[in-house]
């Protein structure tokens, strides 16, 4: 699998603070066999995000994008807008796995307006900032993230897209 990873943050863009979840996504992609691909850090603003979650995601270069950061209620994070701005097709379910699996033990989890979906043959998924927050987040994904990718790229032989069913 080929992972794009997008820190979204005002002071990591400027180097003043350190990418801590992202450095998790690479660790918990390591020890899966996962490739990373890209790996950027942007400011808080919609079109910078959004910009780059479509270029990446066009680019068939990546099977999924994660995101961390910019997901709560301050007037800053936009990163649910952006994805939300690019995607094609919603995927509220993984969203709500990511929110109910974090909310009972930390509670401030439900803040999150974190987003998932896809656009074209690429998975999105918004993850929290926190370090801790993305690992209880990769932990989630473990679970279905494989199978997901292999549906949203047509490669599960038991649910072809459009252009890799076979026409008879």
């Amino acid at each position: 699998m080929r992972l794009g990873i997008l820190t979204i943050s005002d002071l990591g863009a400027v180097g003043q603070r350190a990418d801590t979840s992202g450095d998790a996504v690479v660790d918990w992609a390591a020890e899966r066999g996962y490739e990373v691909v890209v790996r950027s850090i942007v400011a808080d603003e919609t079109d910078r995000i959004s910009g780059k979650l479509a270029r990446w995601a066009d680019s068939g270069e990546v099977d999924v994008v994660l995101t961390t950061g910019g997901t709560g209620l301050t007037v800053r994070d936009v990163t649910p807008e952006a994805t939300a701005a690019i995607l094609e097709r919603e995927a509220e379910g993984i969203a709500e796995a990511l929110r109910a699996a974090s909310g009972p033990a930390f509670p401030r989890a439900w803040l999150s307006r974190g987003r998932a979906g896809t656009r074209g043959k690429t998975l999105i998924i918004n993850l929290p900032g926190s370090t801790n927050g993305v690992k209880e987040g990769l932990a989630v994904l473990e679970h279905f993230l494989d199978h997901a990718v292999d549906l949203v790229s047509g490669s599960d032989p038991r649910h072809p897209t459009p252009d890799t069913a076979s026409h008879a």
